[in-house]
């Protein structure tokens, strides 16, 4: 699987909650506002014999929806706090609060008008703060590594230092390193990944991600040494080409 698409997730689920919700869904798909008022919540005063009374407040059923979908999306990440999927939804959700719109995702915030991004980060980080005391958790830490990265990189390297150590086979790894990268902080990524990659037991994608970041970086014989204990760790039939030429890519690049 290229190391860039590990964990692309069908869009379609991204509106789980919402299609899954009889109410919710019907409510969204119906043409009568959702604070449309019977004719039969009230009695006209001006009648004859009429009689005052109290108005009970219908229930918003697209509030309920929202509700029972966000209830149902937490225990899931009760039960595990890394389900990314139910962790994007939730954010989802929470970000447009009771109003639909188009819900954009909340892991690419970054690429959203300024109003949008700044409503959607704040729904992840209080999200993320929310499960990142649960010792299982690393997608959490790996969430707020990533909003803190640029205004406090110290603190997000040791979230992802600490993401990497909940988690045994290398996912929370790739996810850090491949951020890092991103950054344009090789380096950092390298320092990382030499403290936290296990080839024996990790994915193949967190030591690739490892072995280009050490290219990228300038440090062609430590992607070359690197390279060497991946291939050691690695089935035969898995093809390392592509960081062959990297590594000499970067032999070149010092001249």
């Amino acid at each position: 699987m290229p190391e860039e698409e590990m964990h692309d997730e069908d869009e379609a689920m991204v509106h789980e909650a919402i299609e899954t919700n009889p109410t919710l869904k019907e409510t969204l798909e119906s043409d009568v506002p959702v604070d449309a008022s019977s004719p039969e919540d009230s009695e006209p005063a001006d009648l004859p014999g009429a009689v005052s009374r109290p108005v009970q407040e219908a229930e918003n059923p697209l509030e309920e929806g929202l509700r029972q979908a966000e209830e149902a999306l937490r225990q899931r990440l009760l039960d595990d706090p890394n389900d990314q999927q139910a962790f994007a939804t939730l954010a989802r959700l929470v970000s447009v609060g009771a109003r639909y719109e188009e819900m954009p995702d909340p892991l690419t915030a970054d690429e959203l008008p300024a109003d949008q991004r700044e409503r959607i980060n704040t729904a992840v980080w209080a999200l993320a703060d929310e499960y990142v005391g649960n010792s299982r958790a690393w997608y959490p830490l790996i969430q707020l590594a990533r909003l803190s990265l640029n205004e406090d990189r110290e603190s997000a390297i040791r979230r992802l230092k600490t993401a990497c150590e909940r988690e045994d086979t290398g996912v929370a790894l790739f996810e850090s390193l491949q951020m890092l990268r991103r950054a344009n902080l090789p380096g950092e990524a390298v320092q990382l990944g030499v403290g936290n990659w296990d080839p024996t037991t990790h994915v193949t994608d967190a030591g690739r991600q490892l072995v280009r970041a050490a290219c990228e970086a300038g440090r062609p014989a430590e992607a070359e040494r690197l390279l060497k204990s991946l291939r050691d760790a690695s089935d035969e039939s898995e093809d390392f080409t592509d960081l062959d030429v990297a590594i000499q890519d970067a032999y070149a690049a010092r001249g």
